[in-house]
């Protein structure tokens, strides 16, 4: 669920100012559950502004209920979930790709639901490319469709891609397929920013939203033309709370059945409660530390920031275990490379490149750059004479940076002689920071924050891509033989072959050093026992779809 934006998923970032206590108490969508209105009550601290996915990143959910993708993450992990298309295959040139479409499928609003309305969706975004309006801020964008010769219906069920080079963006996009009759009529510039997509929505997926109230909740419910066969649930009510205390006690009165994104502290305060179900599922989430590498306008305080040694030796000064146990809980992986554990077949540990905590090596390694305390006053000197005093900004994007993470660093920056002062800024004015010199950004030196990207094997590595600069590529870092290995990835379609480039870059990348990785985070969440049944064999909520929204079943129902 493509930063593609600058914040991956708002469904689990805290959009709201203050606190929801009093809307809680008077929203007759939140009212308590009986069970027995067979009404699943979730809830996040995400407030989306529009149910329109080409407008905005922030309504994934819940108009992931609503839409379907063509394949999608889901469909290539598992077997039990598809998306708009049954099946799909590659043929032997590599470039042409044929989607089967379920038959017999259709719109909520009893239409036939065919490929020439996933023809019409991929078009209307390739069509918009280079123009004034080309849609290109939200969900549903152009990004990828430059790679695509053609894309056609061959008939109601059988959709065909032509690419113009070896490529999975084909299965690996997360474009979520529209109705071409309600679409048609809609200029760029309205889909990209002023039409609203109103309730009812109309979609293949198993609920539709049928109401929305900007800042308060989304109420879905069961599209009973879903080509499983209708949910037997009665539907959702999805309320956009502002804190993670407000969801915690609503799991603990009965008033919420699933929570996403608690705390640390929540989450094992739940855990304790015998009518609730605590889960921690790992993600494609990577928290990080950004070294500003420009060397010209919008360059840092230091040309050490420059120099992949000092960045390197900064590395040695970062113990992210101790992070993840002493500020995480033990909620994330330590991190290494760019790629995280929850991407299996991309994923390495990097062992025989990989660096170790050690401040005294950190130190050494300095002392060998040529960054030393020369006048022993306990600050490193850059190679102009100068003493550190770097500024660290930090924000989080999809989950909360804690300050402890952020201090860790800083102390032990500070005990090898590079002092650190820490700025905590919100997301929107973090991004402000980190955009090109062009657009205002730059002037700055480290930044901590987290980036949550799909798995496919272009989002593991844009992070590094000259093309992605002052947006995912945060760090202004650029590297031709980096490039090189991407454009290779986004031309492959064998999986052996993508493997085996995105761990050249990887490697590469980490040996520079631009980033160091401090932690793959848990997404941690939450739900009650007493009225549902189905919600999934691990106890856990898909973040790439609708699952097991789709069939969860009410107890004795």
């Amino acid at each position: 669920m493509s930063e593609w934006s600058v914040s991956r998923r708002a469904v689990v970032k805290a959009m709201l100012l203050g606190s929801a206590a009093p809307w809680v108490a008077n929203s007759r969508a939140f009212a308590a559950s009986s069970c027995g209105d067979h009404v699943v009550r979730i809830a996040s601290t995400g407030s989306p502004s529009t149910m329109n996915p080409f407008a905005t990143w922030g309504s994934f959910w819940p108009t992931v209920f609503s839409y379907d993708f063509l394949v999608g993450v889901d469909a290539q992990r598992h077997s039990d979930r598809k998306g708009f298309a049954k099946e799909w295959s590659v043929a032997a040139d590599s470039l042409t790709w044929t989607f089967k479409i379920w038959p017999g499928m259709k719109w909520s609003d009893g239409r036939p639901a065919t490929a020439k309305d996933a023809a019409f969706t991929y078009n209307y975004l390739r069509d918009s490319i280079g123009k004034p309006d080309e849609l290109n801020v939200g969900w549903n964008n152009a990004s990828g469709l430059e790679s695509v010769e053609s894309i056609k219906a061959l008939d109601d069920l059988t959709l065909q891609f032509v690419t113009k080079a070896p490529t999975r963006w084909p299965i690996e996009n997360t474009t979520m397929i529209v109705p071409e009759h309600i679409w048609k009529g809609v200029s760029y510039a309205d889909a990209r920013s002023t039409f609203r997509n109103e309730s009812p929505l109309v979609g293949t997926g198993p609920m539709i939203i049928s109401e929305f109230k900007q800042g308060q909740f989304a109420v879905l419910t069961p599209n009973k033309y879903f080509r499983a066969g209708q949910p037997t649930t009665a539907g959702v009510v999805h309320s956009f709370l502002g804190n993670a205390d407000s969801i915690a006690q609503g799991l603990k009165s009965g008033d919420i059945d699933y929570g996403l994104g608690i705390t640390a502290a929540q989450w094992s305060d739940l855990s304790k409660n015998p009518d609730i179900v605590v889960g921690q599922q790992p993600v494609e989430i990577r928290s990080f530390l950004a070294f500003n590498t420009l060397s010209g306008k919008g360059v840092g305080s230091t040309k050490a920031l420059q120099d992949p040694a000092f960045r390197d030796a900064i590395g040695y000064a970062i113990d992210q275990k101790a992070i993840v146990d002493r500020a995480l809980r033990g909620h994330a992986d330590p991190g290494v490379g760019l790629v995280m554990p929850a991407v299996a077949d991309y994923y390495s540990d990097l062992i025989d490149v990989g660096r170790h905590f050690d401040l005294a090596e950190a130190g050494r390694r300095l002392d060998v750059a040529g960054y030393r305390d020369n006048n022993g006053d306990g600050v490193r000197e850059d190679k102009e004479g100068k003493s550190f005093q770097l500024e660290l900004l930090f924000a989080g994007a999809n989950v909360e940076i804690p300050i402890a993470a952020v201090q860790l660093v800083a102390d032990w920056l500070g005990q090898i002689g590079v002092p650190v002062s820490v700025t905590q800024l919100n997301g929107g004015a973090l991004a402000a920071r980190y955009a090109t010199p062009e657009k205002g950004g730059g002037g700055w030196d480290m930044l901590v924050t987290d980036s949550w990207l799909s798995p496919s094997p272009h989002d593991l590595l844009v992070m590094g891509s000259s093309m992605a600069v002052g947006y995912n590529n945060k760090s202004y870092w650029t590297n031709e033989k980096f490039d090189r290995l991407l454009s290779e990835v986004d031309a492959t379609v064998d999986l052996k072959r993508s493997q085996e480039l995105v761990n050249q870059a990887a490697r590469l990348i980490y040996t520079e050093a631009p980033y160091i990785i401090l932690y793959y985070p848990f997404l941690l969440d939450a739900h009650r026992k007493d009225c549902f049944e189905g919600w999934g064999s691990t106890d856990a909520i898909s973040q790439w779809g609708y699952f097991p929204l789709d069939r969860l079943r009410p107890h004795n129902g």
